[in-house]
């Protein structure tokens, strides 16, 4: 299994927004080989003396951090899920709406070493 994260800082008011967005992104991610995605709304995200989220994301008052994956069989299939999937025009509506700003995205790939 490989995962595809992301830690994003989404406007709080736009929560309802963010959801049908992202619901609406994995529709698209889907037809390009993404497993299934998971999109966890900050409830309890400290913010540290030296390092956490918030800082790291320069969080801003109205938002809240967001932790987001998707998960494929492997990093061939997500490869492959960014390249031809980011290309989809249903993607660029999608993305223009985001309620985020994504130069404070933080993501990466993650090559699964437990599934329990």
């Amino acid at each position: 299994m490989y995962i595809q994260g992301a830690v994003l800082p989404v406007k709080t008011a736009q929560k309802a927004d963010y959801v049908k967005l992202v619901a609406a992104m994995f529709e698209v991610m889907k037809d390009y080989g993404a497993l299934s995605t998971v999109e966890a709304w900050g409830d309890d995200v400290p913010m540290g003396e030296s390092t956490s989220f918030p800082q790291a994301l320069k969080l801003e008052s109205d938002e809240t951090v967001v932790l987001s994956w998707l998960v494929f069989p492997d990093k061939a299939a997500r490869d492959r899920c960014m390249n031809e999937g980011m290309q989809d025009p249903r993607l660029g509506e999608i993305f223009s709406a985001m309620p985020i700003d994504g130069q404070r995205m933080i993501w990466g790939g993650f090559d699964s070493i437990l599934e329990a």
